[in-house]
């Protein structure tokens, strides 16, 4: 998901906030005194109260045992939609991706949303016309943040990314946002489950001048494809042309950079700025 638009809002995520303040409540505990106890900052404990921003499940679980809340808070959250933030035609590829076995994405836009920290989120959100308002600003960033969650599921999911190197050269947002993005990837890269390339600055042979594409391996082990636009997007089955998509992201396996040699050069692009 790249650009602005339009998200779903959600009930449950209302109804869980009131659940999770009157329990902070029962405690005699404010916002500011809970934040440290779930790892999570005053504002962010805020956003969830408010039902801005989904609650993932380490939050939910360190809250259930500040607070003492005999289940309840594990209850709730099982009620809760996953797809808030998400704009509607990209909801079915995001279900589909929570039981996917492999999940192989090319990105020539923007760092996918799996792998972007909030703040690359929130200037990748804010940079694409129309503008919006801050509580949808907070319902997408929340949405990224949830289906990340996918980066450690059990079982593990295997991820393969190729991103242009030129995405990081561009500074969005500005140096210390392109820094942290930066570490953040390095941080993914380090996963077992993930294998992070990028695509260099200088590539004559480059089979990635379709644009953007993913391909996943569902668990019955068939392979579907996606692919998006600023308003529309396409989810494939058709073998033929999934086996197209396959072939090419194939070949950019074999013009990136090495996963070792990916991180290499990101190191190296840290330490420039």
């Amino acid at each position: 998901m790249t650009g602005n638009s339009e998200p779903e809002s959600s009930d449950s995520l209302r109804a869980f906030g009131e659940v999770l303040k009157a329990f902070r409540k029962r405690a005699d505990l404010t916002q500011d005194e809970l934040a440290p106890r779930v790892r999570y900052s005053p504002s962010f404990v805020a956003s969830v109260e408010q039902g801005r921003r989904l609650p993932p499940k380490d939050f939910i679980d360190r809250a259930e045992e500040a607070l003492d809340a005999f289940g309840a808070l594990r209850g709730a959250a099982r009620h809760v939609s996953r797809q808030p933030g998400l704009a509607s035609w990209f909801r079915q590829w995001a279900r589909l991706e929570e039981t996917a076995l492999t999940l192989c994405t090319y990105e020539c836009r923007v760092v996918p949303g799996l792998l972007q920290p909030e703040a690359y989120a929130r200037a990748v959100i804010l940079s694409v016309p129309p503008p919006v308002t801050e509580e949808m600003v907070e319902q997408r960033i929340s949405a990224r943040v949830a289906r990340q969650q996918l980066l450690y599921r059990t079982p593990p999911i295997a991820l393969s990314f190729i991103i242009e190197q030129a995405l990081l050269e561009r500074h969005t947002g500005g140096t210390e946002v392109t820094k942290e993005l930066i570490s953040n990837l390095i941080s993914c890269a380090e996963l077992c489950n993930v294998d992070l390339q990028i695509m260099p600055l200088q590539q004559p042979d480059h089979a990635g001048h379709d644009g953007s594409l993913q391909v996943m391996e569902t668990p019955n082990h068939q392979w579907l494809g996606y692919t998006e636009g600023s308003r529309h997007n396409q989810l494939i089955s058709d073998p033929e042309a999934v086996s197209v998509m396959q072939q090419r992201y194939a070949r950019m396996r074999s013009q990136a950079l090495a996963p070792e040699d990916s991180v290499s050069l990101l190191k190296r692009m840290r330490g420039a700025l």
